[in-house]
């Protein structure tokens, strides 16, 4: 499952401070002028040594370039937090016109997840997968959608402006973002491609990102994306608050899960291109447009720890029972946004792939449980292990604060007379979840027509009969 059609290069590591020039020397160097007199020849002279700085401002940048910082947190956040990178670009990123507002019927983007401005259900939700016509056959259908236009708010809680909370979007698009870039300037979006490579150009470089891969790109950044295999599908994590980090290991130890060696960040490559070129940004949950004359995509080196990444999910290391019982799904956390309570997550991002079943005595699938979190599943591929039927790839379900779930009717009987030998679970399959401590609300759109509920998905449980029997008792089993 693997992308193997990728003709990028990257640089490995999650958090690093890269460096990346698609010029030689076009990072500033400096220079220290250096004077000393000779006493001993009975003259003077003045020698001027030549030492790198790794200034960031010189008075002027190598090949004409201009400086520009890109913060993604607080110039005052404790070192070990924060991020920013600098670029070096042919054209400052100021270099463009007023921002108009676009009319909100162009989108379907979601700016309110207040009570009263969204629905708030305790049910269980599930959703068929999303708008499989325009995956029919790989075919462009007669209304060619971006990706930007094809973003649908699904769900969310919290608020942009206040940097608290996050949104859950689905897009589905199918035409390439000629001469139009877009940013958030409310939060990072961690995209889940389900059907068809993303090709991104951002101001640090290109992506190939393929099914069974994510690409995380921070709150500011400017990227354009294209769909070299046609019609595409997918999900994205917006969290508003903190950036996403690798979860902490604990008692595991030094390694595990999401290994930082297996993140993977854009080299530098540039565009000099003068042209009309489009900018969307997305503010306080609306979008605006502006105009300039020339690529956004001119950065000829950055150096920084202030990155898009992407990260390949079969190469989580997963870890898990080998004795008994079902351990809690926060063992398979891939990255995590950290909420201002300690062990508490405005938002997880949780996989379950391919692995070994052992535990002895033990119900193996997830087990009858009601959380304090919110959980939003989606497929990717393959078939989920709890649910045998209804939960397909491209769709979805949620179950929010305290709303009761776990293994459907078949899968309960199933998995309770199993014999329980070794064996492989979710092998070409892989699911997600992403879950927060908020409580999560539906948008109009994911309660319309223009999507299909499963209305009957309560039923994956009506057939959970009464097995009580007070004179039997399994004590010794």
């Amino acid at each position: 499952m693997t992308n193997k059609i990728d003709p990028y290069k990257y640089m490995k590591g999650f958090g690093n401070h890269f460096s990346s020039e698609a010029l030689q020397d076009a990072l500033p160097k400096g220079a220290i002028l250096h004077y000393f007199t000779n006493y001993f020849l009975y003259y003077n002279f003045q020698t001027i040594l030549h030492f790198p700085l790794g200034q960031n401002t010189p008075q002027k940048c190598p090949y004409g370039l201009y400086a520009e910082q890109l913060s993604g947190t607080a110039f005052t956040v404790d070192r070990k937090n924060n991020q920013r990178s600098w670029l070096y670009r042919i054209r400052p990123s100021v270099c463009h016109q007023p921002f108009t507002k676009l009319d909100s019927k162009s989108h379907h983007i979601a700016n309110k997840f207040g009570i009263g401005d969204i629905h708030h259900i305790p049910n269980q939700i599930r959703w068929s997968p999303f708008n499989k016509l325009l995956l029919e056959d790989n075919k462009k259908t007669s209304n060619d959608i971006d990706f930007v236009h094809g973003l649908h708010t699904l769900a969310g809680a919290g608020d942009p402006t206040i940097k608290n909370g996050l949104a859950i979007h689905i897009y589905t698009a199918n035409a390439n973002m000629d001469n139009t870039a877009f940013y958030n300037s409310d939060g990072d979006f961690l995209i889940v491609p389900q059907h068809g490579r993303l090709d991104i150009i951002t101001e640090f470089g290109c992506l190939m990102v393929a099914s069974n891969e994510i690409v995380v790109i921070p709150r500011g950044i400017r990227y354009s994306i294209n769909f070299p295999d046609g019609p595409s599908r997918g999900y994205v994590l917006e969290v508003f608050g903190n950036h996403f980090e690798l979860p902490d290991l604990g008692p595991i130890g030094a390694n595990g899960l999401a290994n930082p060696r297996d993140f993977l960040t854009p080299v530098a490559s540039f565009e000099e291109k003068e042209c009309d070129y489009t900018i969307i940004n997305k503010y306080a949950g609306q979008l605006f447009v502006s105009k300039q004359d020339h690529s956004p995509f001119d950065v000829v080196a950055w150096h920084g720890n202030y990155v898009p990444y992407k990260y390949d999910l079969g190469k989580f290391n997963t870890v898990n029972s080998v004795s008994f019982d079902h351990i809690d799904p926060s063992i398979f956390t891939v990255l995590t946004s950290k909420s201002a309570f300690p062990g508490t997550a405005i938002a997880d991002f949780v996989i379950f792939p391919p692995r070994w079943a052992v535990q002895e005595h033990t119900f193996r699938p997830p087990y009858f449980h009601r959380n304090c979190m919110s959980e939003f599943m989606g497929l990717i591929s393959g078939a989920y292990e709890a649910k045998s039927e209804g939960f397909l790839p491209g769709g979805a379900s949620l179950h929010s604060h305290m709303t009761p779930h776990g293994p459907d009717s078949a899968t309960f009987e199933k998995a309770s007379n199993d014999d329980l030998k070794p064996v492989r679970v979710a092998d070409g399959t892989m699911s997600f979840m992403f879950e927060s401590s908020l409580m999560l609300g539906i948008t109009e759109w994911g309660m319309s027509n223009q999507v299909d509920i499963q209305h009957d998905y309560w039923k994956a449980w009506k057939e959970l009969r009464n097995n009580f029997d007070a004179n039997k008792s399994t004590k010794g089993q």
